[in-house]
């Protein structure tokens, strides 16, 4: 996969994830980029060497993007951490679906879907979960729930030509990432209204923004694969809930939780919220089941991609927390939209 002439395609170039994914591939020579986009303007200038400006949302457009590609990041995805099924559907899963479809039927090589270590299931008993690890639809987060279905019908497709490969990457942290755990955190503890989940004793998978353009570019590079693959990218380790929130209420001057309740309690509230949101003030529910989901226990070692990928994370939690922080800081720790979509 690795020959001089490699075609590379980057959807939602222009976004945290593919603006990584994008500086990760230009250190490569050998690697032509193609970036997809809707807004040139927002490109890191002098990267790409070819750009494709459109909406994924556009049929004609998601067809022609496929043409003389031999391997697809797919990182243009959006995302909502609460409800929105049908804009889920519409704006994500199908266009995603037709994307897969696209790209086996103009010859591309491998396509790479940004998925997530949430998909698989919850487990209570401190397990580790491996890069094919028994996923779970939650019922209550679509977006989770639809990069399941993607995953099994990237399985079920892998026979016709095209590799497919899902990288279940862990929760994000680095500069410019305005969806996510951390930028939902800070001003919520600013409230003082933010417990402790099951006493902050869970493990976070967090991976950084240098790591996850790594990770992409290890994957795009890598020799023979099987005709479907599955890896976790995550960080080099993995903090428990209460080592990452004490850490960020340090750092950002903000108070820890006061309290702590059971993860039960913590789905029951971020229901109500959900539930109420419509009737309350805010952009976003003060609290969602996909926040809790995300502070369950995910140990998610990295162990077969560094094997069969090389990928070896190099940034520390820390150090990624700070420089995330240090971006937020500049705009006021803003109350962020759980949504991009």
């Amino acid at each position: 996969m690795a020959r001089p002439d490699t075609r590379v395609l980057i959807t939602g170039a222009t976004g945290f994830l593919g603006g990584n994914i994008l500086e990760s591939l230009a250190q490569d020579p050998g690697v032509t980029i193609i970036a997809a986009c809707r807004d040139p303007r927002m490109l890191k200038q002098g990267l790409a060497d070819e750009v494709r400006v459109g909406d994924l949302l556009d049929a004609d457009y998601r067809q022609a993007l496929m043409r003389d590609v031999d391997v697809v990041c797919h990182a243009g995805t959006g995302a909502s951490m609460w409800g929105h099924r049908k804009q889920e559907y519409e704006r994500f899963y199908r266009p995603t679906t037709d994307l897969i479809e696209q790209a086996i039927d103009q010859g591309v090589q491998r396509f790479i879907m940004a998925s997530s270590v949430a998909i698989g299931s919850v487990n209570s008993k401190g397990q580790t979960h491996d890069d094919r690890c028994a996923k779970a639809h939650t019922g209550f987060w679509p977006h989770l729930d639809y990069l399941v279905d993607l995953d099994d019908e990237m399985q079920a497709q892998s026979h016709r030509g095209t590799q497919m490969v899902t990288l279940r990457l862990g929760h994000f942290v680095g500069r410019g990432n305005r969806l996510g755990l951390v930028p939902a955190l800070v001003p919520r503890l600013q409230t003082y209204l933010v417990p402790w989940l099951g006493g902050g004793r869970k493990h976070l998978p967090l991976v950084a923004d240098t790591d996850l353009g790594a990770a992409f570019r290890s994957t795009v590079l890598a020799g023979e694969l099987d005709d479907y693959e599955s890896f976790n990218i995550c960080g080099p380790s993995f903090p428990t809930l209460r080592e990452v929130v004490s850490y960020i209420a340090q750092r950002a001057g903000v108070p820890e939780p006061l309290y702590s309740v059971p993860y039960p309690a913590g789905y029951a509230f971020g229901w109500l919220m959900e539930t109420l949101h419509p009737s309350l003030p805010g952009s976003s529910p003060f609290l969602t089941r996909s926040i809790v989901h995300l502070c369950e226990d995910w140990l998610c070692p990295n162990t077969y991609a560094r094997e069969k990928l090389g990928y070896v994370p190099q940034k520390s939690w820390e150090t990624a927390v700070d420089e995330h922080l240090s971006d937020l800081a500049s705009e006021g720790f803003p109350w962020p939209r759980l949504q991009q979509l």
